[in-house]
């Protein structure tokens, strides 16, 4: 027998299973998780060098202020492309494999993660070196784009549905470890050297490493075989000629809604994370050390969140999970700066960590709800754009308007604005019914929701 799974080996109706299916079972998880890993390590090393560095490498004539915006909108080109990269990678993951276009995704991704840290500054070779960070950058939102979304079908494909939630939230753990990973490479980095040297070279060093991960995450993805729900498909003859026209022709509704549902986690994710990283050490000037080992929490008590909603969601579901962790973000975002306001380090340590840990509630049943909204004909397309989209406006603006609202209004209209975004997410939340006891195989025409 080969290396590869079987479809018998990992049906999602299995009552037990043989220690070669449990490790083959292994491989899938570790291939979504590491997959999430590379996607989130490669968008967090750039967003906290977004906060820290890119100001002063790439953009230093704009001064400090200017600078970060700068450094910010580059970071949020990467959400434009997203879509793109979905529509992309999810026409070939729903005709071709999910296998096939998460290889793809991953090479797109490290590869371009490697060459920003060859890049030349600003210093060096003037407006180019923003150029050429700018199209980097694309690359990795349209590798973004798609690596998500296969990597939640990935493992939901192949998982039992009494646990689904908890086995579709290994990409979302991929993400958490990111997280945690991003900053102690910063927080390592900075820690061996001084800040001109740090500025000047030690930045490069996360980028540059990326490339172990890819190898290994290559190596794992072409071990594993193509999903049993996509090899049945296959074996009916059902596949979709053109996923995205079909995905907005039958369930345009879920789309729009599955956007609006997540854009509340987008926007904890990526204020909680590289625009508080910024926050804290620019705008509060608290020590940049402080700052990242208080980053490195958060991403811990996102993964602590993460098991709890996915978990919570097999056995209460996935809508009644995500209302009680929009709710709480809706309630929070209004308490979190006039807490980071405070100024003191306590103050710091407890706001970050507890954004972390309420968007990992959130994020937990996502993986799950999106595999099980959509039908399997266009599930990657109808999935990657419903999640792009999401992290393009909850994602991508937050952090770039965010310098401006409050230099012109103060950090709590900022707070107001994500309140809004959490009480949005809330109702498209309560509009849709519950995914849990969806069979992801099922090939009626419709979805009556």
């Amino acid at each position: 027998m080969s290396d590869h799974l079987g479809v018998d080996q990992l049906s999602s109706s299995e009552t037990t299973a043989t220690p070669k299916a449990r490790q083959g079972r292994g491989r899938v998880l570790f291939a979504s998780f590491i997959g999430t890993v590379i996607e989130f390590y490669d968008f967090g090393i750039y967003g906290t060098a977004a906060a820290l560095v890119f100001p002063q490498v790439f953009f230093p004539a704009l001064g400090p202020a200017a600078g970060t915006v700068a450094s910010f909108a580059t970071f949020g080109v990467a959400f434009a492309a997203r879509p793109l990269g979905s529509i992309i990678f999810g026409h070939f993951g729903d005709i071709l494999g999910r296998k096939r276009s998460l290889v793809a995704t991953m090479l797109m991704m490290g590869i371009s993660t490697f060459l920003v840290g060859l890049l030349p500054t600003a210093s060096q070779i003037g407006v180019v070196a923003p150029l050429l960070l700018t199209a980097l950058r694309i690359f990795q939102g349209i590798a973004a784009g798609g690596e998500y979304a296969g990597a939640v079908l990935f493992v939901s494909e192949h998982s039992p549905k009494a646990s689904r939630g908890l086995w579709s939230a290994a990409p979302n753990l991929g993400g958490s470890g990111a997280i945690i990973l991003t900053n102690l490479t910063f927080l390592l980095t900075s820690l061996t050297m001084s800040p001109q040297a740090f500025v000047a070279w030690g930045w490069r060093i996360p980028f540059l490493t990326s490339a172990v991960l890819v190898l290994l995450g290559l190596w794992v993805r072409l071990r594993v075989s193509e999903t049993p729900v996509f090899i049945s498909q296959q074996a009916r003859g059902t596949r979709s000629r053109a996923p995205f026209l079909e995905a907005f022709r039958v369930q345009s509704r879920q789309i729009f809604l599955a956007i609006g549902s997540m854009i509340c986690l987008m926007a904890l994710v990526y204020v909680g994370g590289p625009y508080l990283t910024s926050y804290g050490s620019k705008t509060l000037g608290m020590d940049q050390t402080f700052v990242l080992a208080i980053a490195t929490v958060g991403g811990l008590m996102t993964g602590v969140g993460i098991l709890i909603g996915s978990a919570w969601s097999d056995r209460i579901g996935r809508r009644k999970v995500m209302i009680v962790g929009a709710a709480a973000g809706t309630v929070w975002t209004l308490a979190l700066f006039p807490i980071l306001d405070m100024k003191t380090g306590w103050a710091f340590a407890i706001g970050m960590p507890l954004t972390s840990l309420i968007s990992g509630v959130v994020t937990g049943p996502v993986g799950a709800f999106l595999s099980e909204l959509f039908h399997t004909r266009y599930r990657y397309t109808a999935a990657g754009i419903s999640y792009s989209v999401a992290a393009m406006i909850g994602g991508a603006l937050p952090p770039i308007i965010a310098p401006i609202i409050i230099e012109r209004w103060g950090s709590l209209a900022f707070g107001f604005l994500l309140a809004f975004v959490c009480l949005l997410s809330l109702l498209c939340i309560v509009a849709l019914k519950e995914t849990r006891n969806y069979e992801l195989d099922r090939v009626d025409t419709d979805v009556k929701n």
